[in-house]
């Protein structure tokens, strides 16, 4: 059973370790550094980008995440998570002062589709996945490449939603807010944590 971490020290953390555990995962809530050293992959969820950031500092995570990412330790952020992995962060037109991870050579536009009132869902083409994923999105980023070694598994009309650079995934949306596995299954799947096998949900 492979051990899978999900980041639990603010937003959607329940939801995530419910889909990790359907797959078949042993979930680890990581509060501490010391919560790091017994999984494979770690989750940050959606929830609110500058309160996780200075929740991780408190907790002397910040510092320990990073390096673990920069060296090739699997990392899935959504939303607020898919921020604090990103390199640059802009709020629509103008660059905001926040910290965040910086290990993924993308940018991200916080709050680019609007704010909570602007939730929305729309049905996603997902590299790897034979059948379309309901994507919601509520106070969602918009993600930016900045460099070659990023790859688009999903895009809107406006730009790319679900990113992936060796290690580390990104998503705008939140596919723990959806009885379907398939997303989170594709990415441990690709980094080894599960064997592969059909996309049908779980």
């Amino acid at each position: 059973m492979p051990s899978v971490g999900v980041l639990a020290l603010q937003g959607g953390v329940a939801e995530h370790i419910s889909i990790l555990e359907n797959l078949g995962c042993r979930v680890t809530g990581v509060r501490t550094p010391e919560d790091l050293a017994s999984i494979s992959a770690i989750f940050l969820p959606g929830g609110e980008s500058t309160t996780l950031i200075a929740l991780m500092n408190r907790w002397k995570l910040t510092p320990r995440l990073r390096e673990m990412g920069m060296d090739g330790f699997p990392m899935f952020g959504t939303c607020a998570g898919a921020i604090l992995l990103s390199r640059e962060i802009l709020e629509k037109e103008h660059s905001v002062e926040q910290q965040s991870l910086g290990v993924a050579d993308v940018r991200a536009v916080r709050n680019y589709f609007g704010r909570q009132c602007c939730s929305f869902i729309q049905t996603l083409s997902v590299l790897g996945l034979s059948e379309p994923f309901k994507g919601i999105f509520i106070r969602a980023p918009l993600l930016e490449p900045l460099s070659d070694h990023v790859e688009v598994l999903s895009k809107v009309d406006d730009g790319a939603v679900l990113l992936k650079q060796d290690n580390l995934w990104l998503s705008s949306f939140h596919p723990e807010l959806t009885a379907d596995g398939r997303i989170h299954k594709l990415f441990l799947e690709d980094r080894g944590i599960l064997k592969g096998g059909d996309d049908a949900h779980i």
